[in-house]
């Protein structure tokens, strides 16, 4: 009887580890790296602003509660769909009006209605304004009200700063925007190299994890810091954003269902084994879509915090 519950007590551990490992967006050390990026990038006003908001617990690093939403997930319920938005399978494209919306059909319950909520939440900070492309999408006049009975009113603008600049990871992580059938990848399961995972969690932290073991000495640091030189170096970072609102997320989650079916869902059906190739192939898209999203979040903070539209200067 013994044995039975011993063997009882660690599958239920192991379930609970598996369903942690389905639904958290970028891991930890996607999420860090996003926000260490995005407060590299934040205007003199924006940075005080961030500070002035940012827990105790932080000591002035947005990256040290980047991760933050997926900490209180189970605490709040209700923030669960904010994560992601699926679209439908093998359409390979977004639209606002037909995607954001909850299990339960809940309209703007998803990561881009999220993203918006948050950032007018953070408008009153500077009491600011803001306007809608979409007949579901909240204006600022009536976020208060109105929304409160979607669950996503916060206490507090810290909490609303700390969603934000999490959300704004994950809607760069492409399977948060991925195919309805598969919940983003996450029934998808296959092998990665020798050990079993669904496709949703590779390209949460495998990837990820395996670049830092790969090549960066398993030092985050290193890693930041090669992409910050390809941030300068490479990439057109200056096309990133063309946003001329306060905040622009349908664009970046066309982006990554573009990606997801480019990218994450090719050669990855149930049961393949990804390798070198895969890995090797996907890891660029995942660190430019890391860099996006650090230089987005400043963008949008910049233009929440300051009077001058702009990121801050290299």
């Amino acid at each position: 009887m013994n044995i039975v519950l011993e063997y009882f007590s660690i599958w239920r551990a192991l379930s609970f580890f598996l369903l942690a490992s389905t639904v958290v967006g970028w891991g930890k050390e996607g999420h860090y790296t996003t926000c260490s990026i995005a407060q590299g990038y934040l205007t003199e006003d924006a940075l005080a602003a961030v500070k002035a908001l940012l827990p105790g617990s932080a000591e002035g690093e947005l990256a040290n509660v980047c991760s933050w939403a997926d900490e209180v997930r189970w605490h709040y319920h209700w923030s669960s769909s904010l994560h992601w938005v699926d679209t439908p399978d093998f359409f390979c494209n977004y639209n606002y009006c037909r995607d954001c919306h909850d299990t339960s059909g809940v309209n703007d319950r998803c990561v881009t209605g999220a993203i918006n909520n948050y950032t007018m939440q953070l408008m009153t900070y500077v009491n600011s304004d803001s306007e809608t492309n979409c007949k579901y999408e909240i204006p600022l006049t009536d976020i208060l009200s109105s929304v409160t009975h979607l669950g996503f009113v916060t206490d507090n603008l810290t909490e609303a700063l700390m969603f934000l600049s999490h959300f704004v990871g994950d809607i760069h992580q492409p399977l948060h925007v991925g195919f309805l059938g598969d919940e983003g990848g996450n029934t998808i399961i296959v092998h990665w190299y020798t050990r079993k995972a669904n496709l949703h969690h590779i390209w949460d932290t495998e990837i990820i994890q395996s670049a830092l073991k790969t090549f960066y000495n398993a030092d985050l640091p290193t890693m930041i810091q090669s992409i910050q030189k390809n941030i300068i170096d490479d990439w057109a970072f200056e096309e990133w954003e063309n946003c001329n609102k306060t905040v622009c997320p349908n664009p970046y989650a066309s982006e990554s269902i573009s990606l997801a079916c480019k990218f994450a869902y090719r050669n990855a059906t149930p049961g393949t084994t990804l390798g070198d190739d895969y890995f090797l192939s996907r890891l660029p898209v995942v660190e430019m879509r890391l860099a996006q999203g650090g230089v987005r979040l400043a963008a949008i903070l910049n233009r929440l915090f300051t009077s001058k539209a702009s990121i801050a200067s290299i």
